[in-house]
């Protein structure tokens, strides 16, 4: 119950309902609040308890000063949580692993239980291993179940031995998808009370569902574990930046021309840490779908939220979606009364402002390694020539281009088919003797022999991975109508992708493939490769699967740069598939059209793809699809109907996932021979009350990293190779090779993880120069020989050294990997020292009990002349011992000395660190009550 101090308590009355509301109009200032810090002062009133959440927090955020710093810390509870398999797993174990602790601790262990809506949803599993068949899905979905079949008999058993915790089961969707069609609320009813559908997710992209006027975001696991189990989430009442919108998209662009365009502002701009929320009279100008497209990238430009207010277009989208009528009107009757209703012409205070004119979006493509680097397309030709100069070996001749091929080659290849043997009109290679001489690039044409015997030529810049994937298009069907209209007017005219292209489609939900059959365009997919190989995200996230064998030889026995084009979110060094090196990211209509070209050395705004069936050219703009007629297959192919038969028994499953066996009981059964969930050590020798937090003497650099290290670098991710300690660990537990699965798949095995983390096949460790891997020197032993990063972690542990890493600026950007920071403290790290932070990864790093430092403003490893090799000694921690923060603690490296800032944020955050992290701080907690 609220204290309700501010007597905000009142009932609404919507049809024949009527609902306990708190009335924001209670607290002086709201009026001019912005929209999410409503959505915060809500939950602040319904949950004030006049001791983490007062009187004194509501009055302060009423009277929030947009201009200030973040200081007020404030207990954020939000109404539910959602989570996906890879990072949901671990919160099950984790939940299943608490249980067994409370009861060692002699309390009961039915108090671990979800006490706010868990929902999990499948989603990450499934990998691209067949395609381009038209039996795809069902094979892949075939494996995914084999692989799987363990972790998927846990989460099964979780959903019957937890309350108020649902799992999707695999072959549904995409869970942002099937968060904005389906689970998500937009206003909440539990207990007689109406207020604002607010969550976390145990995924970055969670901010999706702000484009449904839903505040949520990404936290790591165990932050999610701990909100799950009632515990509010500590945050500072943060800046909010306004970016107003006006007029309308031009014809010839889409909502991915648009959200790349946001990205690229808002990075430059600075939002790490802040809301971003969208307000002006363009907004009623951008579809729902846009607008959680936009959403699904918040991670991308790094703000916490970026947030779409409620308006008409909202209900119409709940509406389409088959929410009930008097869910539509409570929506509608909740947000006006609140005074959360979108009205264009009413500007709200913000901290800060950005203005995009919607007009001046143009056609754009982001690469080769960050969604933050848009390139404007008619410029990508331009920008791949340049770029590909970082990813080739040596022993091409950049200069002057001059590189060996085989003999036999063609004497010319045709700028719209670069590494076919062909004759075309704009040769870009000249033959010179045994040699070629290439414009402006590197070349290597290879000869590839497929399995049918024919032949062709791949050389730098071929798309070998072109793929429709990922919630944050798959959800919108204007870019997914147009990839099907312009795979139709490509079968029309004759193309089709090229051999070497891994075509793959991967819809976010059921729906797609619904208005895609209604419409009668499934099959012109299917014609260009572009089969139905999953629900779930794939290429997006590294479970692109092999490329075809013929093709990955000729890449690796050549060492080419080959790429991927994909409609996904991210696209990091080595996330998407071990043989590419650049990725691009694209609207599903040119992911389409790159794979007709087969290549990125190519302006596709103005070359041919390809020669039709007449013999004649054929450029983009022959087959790009109007407005007119992508709205049209819209208004006519998508129905109400859809959304109610294919959410219709959402959580039950098919007969194969209600075929698993699974155990009964409280706590888990945990098979000792498993190499997919085990027991983790977390809880191993915990007591009641923690030890005092101690100074850090004697460390040593386990990693020295530059800037922009992304979670992807940190986390297990993607294959795993048999050569690693995580591949050796499988081998020796008697797993073949063939099933060893992905990082991603095996979260639930500590083991597995701890020897993937920084394992990244494209990380560089400066310790170990030379080196891209999961390496660095172990000075356990003379010399400091290089070792894998898990093994010398070992032989630290066993001499008692605590290890620290050192790194630049943004460590720790990207999803939100719990793993990357579980991993990191598992090896044994004490404290990460870095210039700057992302916002969760930081966080994280707390909740699993190690203390992030950042260098003195301007300072970095380099510039304080570290290289790795020293004794590391940070004292004045143990002021955390007296209840409060130390501003700064003084770090000794052999000689040079300097103050490190405390980047533990807010109390709470100190709480945690103190009882050695979130999950032993919740064990404790709920132990006392």
């Amino acid at each position: 119950m609220s204290a309700n101090s501010f007597n905000a308590r009142s009932t609404l009355h919507v049809g024949d309902e009527s609902y306990e509301i708190f009335k924001l109009d209670a607290v002086e200032g709201s009026a001019r609040l912005p929209y999410s810090l409503k959505i915060l002062l809500e939950n602040l009133l319904r949950t004030e308890d006049g001791a983490n959440i007062t009187a004194d927090h509501i009055r302060a955020l009423g009277a929030w000063d947009p201009k200030a710093e973040p200081s007020q810390e404030i207990q954020f509870t939000p109404a539910r949580v959602i989570m996906q398999d890879f990072t949901g797993v671990p919160c099950v174990v984790d939940l299943a692993t608490m249980r067994e602790a409370v009861r060692e601790l002699g309390g009961d262990p039915a108090r671990i239980n979800p006490l706010a809506p868990a929902e999990l949803v499948i989603d990450h599993s499934v990998i691209a291993d067949v395609f381009g068949a038209p039996d795809a899905f069902a094979r892949n979905v075939e494996l995914e179940y084999g692989r799987n079949r363990e972790r998927y008999q846990f989460l099964r058993w979780g959903q019957t031995a937890f309350d108020e915790f649902k799992v999707v089961p695999p072959g549904t969707g995409i869970v942002h998808q099937v968060n904005i069609e389906h689970l998500a609320r937009t206003v909440m009813v539990r207990g007689g009370q109406a207020y604002p559908d607010t969550l976390v997710g145990t995924d970055s992209h969670t901010t999706m569902v702000n484009g449904l006027g839903v505040l949520g975001w990404g936290v790591g696991g165990i932050e999610a574990e701990a909100a799950m189990l009632g515990q509010p989430v500590s945050m500072l009442i943060p800046r909010v930046v306004g970016f107003k919108l006006t007029g309308e998209l031009p014809a010839g662009t889409t909502a991915t021309d648009l959200v790349l365009t946001i990205t690229e502002r808002l990075r430059k701009h600075g939002v790490v840490g802040k809301f971003v929320e969208f307000y002006g009279e363009g907004v009623s100008a951008v579809p729902l779908a846009n607008r959680a497209t936009i959403g699904n990238m918040s991670p991308e430009f790094g703000s916490t939220a970026a947030i779409f207010p409620i308006d008409a277009e909202t209900i119409n989208y709940l509406r389409l979606t088959g929410r009930p009528a008097q869910q539509l009107a409570l929506v509608e009757a909740y947000a006006k009364e609140q005074g959360l209703w979108h009205d264009p012409s009413v500007e709200p205070e913000f901290s800060e402002y950005v203005e995009l004119d919607l007009s001046t979006v143009v056609p754009s493509i982001a690469g080769p390694k960050r969604p933050q680097d848009r390139i404007v397309l008619a410029e990508a030709q331009a920008a791949f020539r340049r770029d590909v100069l970082t990813y080739v070996s040596a022993d091409h001749d950049a200069e002057d281009g001059i590189t060996s091929v085989d003999e036999g080659v063609a004497e010319t290849f045709p700028a719209s088919d670069p590494v076919s043997v062909v004759d075309g009109e704009h040769p870009l290679h000249e033959v010179v003797g045994t040699a070629t001489k290439v414009s402006g690039r590197p070349s290597k044409p290879t000869k590839v022999t497929a399995p049918d015997g024919s032949e062709y030529y791949i050389d730098h810049g071929a798309v070998t991975v072109a793929a429709i994937t990922s919630c944050t298009n798959t959800s919108n069907p204007y870019v997914m109508v147009g990839a099907a209209l312009l795979a139709k007017k490509a079968v029309e005219k004759g193309l089709t992708r090229k051999p070497w292209v891994k075509t793959t489609l991967a819809p976010g939900s059921k729906v797609v493939m619904d208005y895609y059959d209604r419409a009668g365009l499934t099959p012109y997919l299917d014609k260009v490769g572009f089969n139905l190989v999953g629900y779930g995200c794939t290429t997006c996230i590294g479970n692109s699967g092999p490329l075809p064998e013929e093709v990955s030889k000729a890449v690796n026995d050549n060492d080419l740069a080959v790429t991927a084009v994909l409609s996904g979110n991210r696209n990091f060094e080595g996330r998407i598939n071990p043989d590419v090196k650049m990725n691009y990211l694209a609207s599903p209509p040119l992911v389409v059209a790159y794979a007709l070209a087969g290549t990125m050395d190519i302006d596709i705004t103005s070359d041919a793809l390809g020669t039709g069936s007449d013999g004649q050219p054929v450029y983009l703009k022959d087959i790009w699809p109007s407005e007119q007629e992508v709205e049209e297959v819209v208004a006519s192919a998508i129905g109400q109907e859809m959304f109610a038969q294919d959410y219709a028994d959402v959580f039950a499953g098919d007969a194969q996932w209600q075929a698993l066996p699974i155990p009964t009981g409280d706590t888990f059964e945990w098979d000792p021979e498993s190499t997919y969930v085990r027991k983790p050590p977390y809880f191993e020798g915990m007591k009641e009350q923690p030890d005092p937090v101690t100074d850090i003497s004697g460390a040593r650099v386990l990693a020295k990293l530059g800037d922009s290290v992304t979670t992807d670098h940190i986390s297990p991710a993607g294959a795993i190779k048999a050569d690693t300690p995580a591949g050796k660990y499988l081998t020796e537990h008697g797993v073949e090779r063939r099933d060893f699965n992905s990082y991603g798949s095996r979260r639930g095995n500590h083991e597995v993880m701890i020897r993937g983390t920084f394992a990244n096949i494209r990380l560089r460790n400066q310790i170990a120069p030379g080196t891209e891997g999961g390496y660095t020197r172990d000075f356990t032993q003379e010399g400091g020989p290089v070792s894998f990063i898990y093994d010398a972690s070992q032989n630290y542990q066993a001499a008692g050294i605590p290890l620290v890493v050192l790194a630049g600026k943004e460590y720790g950007s990207g999803s939100s990997r719990d793993w990357a920071a579980k991993g990191t403290a598992l090896l044994g790290v004490k404290a990460v020292i870095a210039e700057s932070y992302e916002r969760i990864h930081r966080s994280n790093l707390i909740g699993m009990g190690v203390l992030p430092l950042q260098f003195p403003e301007g300072a970095s490893a380099d510039s304080l002349g570290l290289t790795g090799e020293e004794t590391f000694e940070i004292t004045g921690i143990t002021a955390l011992n007296e209840g409060g923060i130390p501003r700064t603690v003084k770090v000794k490296a052999g000689e040079v000395e300097f103050d490190a800032t405390v980047r533990i944020d807010t109390p709470g955050e100190a709480d945690y660190y103190r009882n050695g992290g979130i999950m032993q701080y919740v064990l404790r907690s709920l132990l006392r009550k």
